[in-house]
């Protein structure tokens, strides 16, 4: 999970448990996860809701902030 990135902007991304996808916060974009695995494909992204705060970004090697 550490190792993926956003494949447009190879930023990190955040795992949205609720949702089940891979987010990225600077493209807006929602990856989704099915059946375990990442579908990493710009086709296959949802847009975020731009009113929604950005989910925070979580560095490989360190726990979520509150």
């Amino acid at each position: 999970m550490e190792l993926l990135v956003c494949p447009l902007c190879k930023g990190p991304l955040t795992h949205d448990h609720a949702t089940h996808e891979l987010v990225c916060a600077a493209d807006r974009l929602a990856f989704p996860i099915r059946d375990g695995i990442a579908v990493m494909l710009e086709g296959e992204a949802r847009p975020v809701d731009p009113d929604a705060e950005p989910a925070p970004v979580t560095l490989p090697g360190s726990s979520p902030q509150a």
